[in-house]
């Protein structure tokens, strides 16, 4: 019974493991691609650059997620608290950026959209607002719902008929929804 178990459980974690690789493989690829169409040193601050949009101007927990979820399940960190580490860790990288790189950001058309957004604080700075906001809560959201797989809090979760998780999700929506009218009415268009 202990080995059905044992590789039920270990299913997930390679998965993970897949994963995990397969979105190392990609960004590994992007700076390669950046390397060749520049040279190292721009493709290695792009690309940092890239991760620090995805950390700072999207509404979920996307690039940060990278490091977040393995955390959590090696070694018991909880998911807001790295998250809290990725974004000071993409805050630095910009403020360094910007003080000693600028050039990188014209690039490529997501770290120019996110030099226009770091240097215009009104009403740009709303987009990172709103995409802390969302990422935090679905970081929250997903740090609950590890707890429940893990059986901790149970109780607390039986007892309140998973409210406080509808009240998260529509909390998130709103955000997801205002974030996307922000985006619209600021007039912002990316063209890939």
């Amino acid at each position: 019974m202990k080995t059905t178990v044992t590789t039920k459980s270990a299913a997930p974690k390679k998965q993970l493991l897949y994963k995990f690789l397969l979105l190392c493989a990609l960004l590994i690829a992007y700076f390669s691609y950046l390397s060749i169409q520049y040279d190292i040193m721009t493709g290695g601050i792009t690309s940092i650059l890239t991760w620090s949009f995805f950390v700072l101007c999207t509404p979920i927990a996307d690039a940060g997620f990278l490091l977040d979820f393995p955390l959590r399940l090696i070694l018991g960190v909880r998911m807001l608290v790295s998250e809290i580490a990725v974004w000071a860790i993409a805050i630095t990288i910009n403020i360094i950026s910007l003080l000693y790189f600028a050039e990188y950001y014209e690039t490529t058309t997501l770290t120019r959209f996110l030099y226009q957004i770091l240097t215009m604080p009104y009403p740009y700075w709303s987009v990172i607002l709103l995409s802390g906001v969302g990422t935090f809560l679905s970081i929250r959201f997903a740090d609950e719902l590890m707890d429940v797989v893990h059986h901790r809090d149970r109780d607390f979760f039986h007892r309140h008929g998973y409210k406080h998780e509808l009240i998260i999700i529509t909390f998130f929506i709103a955000v997801f929804i205002g974030y996307y009218e922000l985006i619209t009415l600021l007039g912002i268009e990316v063209n890939f």
